[in-house]
């Protein structure tokens, strides 16, 4: 398990450098100025993706986890949520008019989805320590 963990940690890293990347370019080639939600994919892959699995992976090193499911529902609630602040960044950089209301509820949804197996993965974690 650590071994994918620390996997799941790399992918994340690429795909926070290449969001920071996208975001910096983007914003440059459209002479944008102003805060977008894609000064923010940078930070949630870094945070939430790398180190979170970072730790993971060694917190896995030590006890026997045993949270696929949880796993899985984190990586889509995080990449859903990354996907949607791509796309509210795009429409604010390139002002276009889209009905930003569908954008929000599907952020909202990724970022709850990512929530609840937080908690789940915390509290499988707090079981096999117990044990």
């Amino acid at each position: 398990m650590m071994k994918r963990y620390i996997d799941y940690s790399i992918v994340y890293a690429v795909l926070a450098l290449v969001g920071g990347v996208f975001y910096r370019e983007f914003t440059k080639i459209n002479d944008y100025a102003v805060w977008t939600t894609l000064s923010v994919v940078h930070t949630h892959y870094f945070i939430l993706g790398m180190m979170f699995f970072l730790i993971l992976g060694l917190v896995s090193k030590n006890v026997n986890l045993k949270i696929n499911r949880a796993v899985v529902f984190y990586n889509v609630g995080l990449n859903l949520a990354a996907i949607m602040l791509v796309v509210r960044g795009i429409v604010q950089v390139l002002d276009l008019n889209v009905v930003s209301a569908f954008i929000s509820g599907v952020l909202g949804i990724g970022h709850t989805i990512l929530g609840v197996s937080l908690i789940l993965i915390l509290l499988d974690i707090k079981k096999a320590c117990i044990k």
